[in-house]
């Protein structure tokens, strides 16, 4: 079946740089296609709760304490980013463009029109920097992890996708923690790399290396339990829709649909730690400047709790349409292209085999 004889062997697997390739393409990929529907997504809430009306989030950036602050959260179908905002003044130009919308529709045909197709991409390149790394070593990691332990442990059981995606994302979420936080500083204010340097060396002075690491917590209750959900579900229907289509290896639109349903379950059974990390990320920028603790109302299991009692359950699953409707086309994306990679790969390097003969 395609996807299980990933390392290097006779039969003809891919090597490690090749499954960082397929990875990365399929990033590219999945970037292009789900980034157009979270601008549109930003800019009709911006035209709700424009600047001059309220800031529904204030955030203060590094050292400054004087200014209003609002952040939003910007999703280029791979990783969560955080924007910062001053007064409405210092924001993306793309953020305060002044075209209104009736509607989502509406938007992507004015924004087309008005601003230019290449704007529906808008702030996309900056987030890349981290997100394709991020995502290249998440699957590769995977790919290795599912395939040492299923060596290792000579099964093939479900559970072994399980741990294997909850420690590939662990892995990529602690690797990538850090430079999303030195992103969010820059964003603040123009910083030199020098000045750069010297705010984090005073950051590491004051509350240590593990300061870094902050709003880690929140991203790994959230992403940790999708990623094992997510690749234990993908196997099972994977296997499955073969089963069904008897087929020997999966195509192109069985990895599609498996990848839709699989990220659909994850992201409906994680989604109350989404709304706790999304509104835990837009507080980071807040708590870092202030440095002060954590809160107990900004706990994350307080944050559940209070969440709970202030709306319901039905708090919990705040924006479930919404994030079903990013989150599905990303993973389908994603996985069938990678997928698709993967065996390129495999024929590309059986070829070369047979033509070595």
């Amino acid at each position: 079946m395609m996807g299980e004889n990933t390392s290097v062997s006779p039969a003809g697997g891919i090597t490690p740089l090749q499954q960082m390739l397929a990875s990365g393409t399929g990033a590219l990929f999945t970037s292009l296609f789900v980034t157009p529907l979270d601008v549109v997504k930003i800019r009709l809430q911006a035209q709700r709760t424009p600047f001059s009306k309220v800031l529904s989030v204030e955030c203060t950036p590094w050292s400054v304490h004087q200014s209003k602050w609002k952040c939003f959260v910007y999703c280029n179908g791979l990783m969560d980013h955080l924007y910062v905002c001053q007064n409405g003044s210092s924001c993306t130009a793309w953020y305060k463009a002044p075209t209104r919308f009736t509607g989502t529709l509406d938007a992507f045909v004015k924004i087309t029109r008005y601003e230019g197709i290449r704007s529906l991409w808008s702030g996309l390149p900056p987030t890349l920097v981290m997100a394709v790394p991020a995502t290249v070593i998440y699957f590769t990691s995977y790919d290795q992890l599912r395939d040492y332990l299923r060596c290792r442990m000579g099964s093939q059981g479900a559970h072994v996708p399980l741990v294997a995606g909850a420690l590939a994302r662990l892995g990529a979420v602690t690797v990538i923690s850090p430079l999303e936080l030195i992103r969010t500083k820059m964003q603040s204010r123009p910083l030199s790399y020098r000045e750069l340097r010297v705010c984090i060396q005073s950051s590491v002075a004051q509350d240590g290396w593990l300061s870094l690491w902050r709003g880690w917590g929140p991203t790994v209750l959230r992403d940790v339990p999708f990623s094992a959900l997510y690749w234990f579900n993908y196997e099972l229907v994977k296997e499955w829709l073969c089963r069904q289509s008897r087929l020997d290896e999966a195509t192109f639109m069985v990895s599609f649909a498996a990848g839709a349903i699989s990220g659909t379950v994850a992201a409906v059974l994680t989604l109350p730690f989404d709304v706790v990390k999304t509104q835990r990320q837009i507080e980071l920028g807040d708590l870092e400047t202030l440095r002060v603790a954590a809160s107990k109302s900004s706990s994350t299991w307080l944050l559940l709790r209070r969440i709970r009692a202030e709306s319901g359950t039905r708090g919990l699953f705040a924006g479930f349409l919404p994030r079903v409707i990013k989150v599905a086309p990303a993973c389908a994306i994603m996985i069938s292209t990678y997928e698709f990679g993967k065996t390129f790969f495999q024929k590309l390097n059986q070829e070369r085999q047979l033509s070595g003969l």
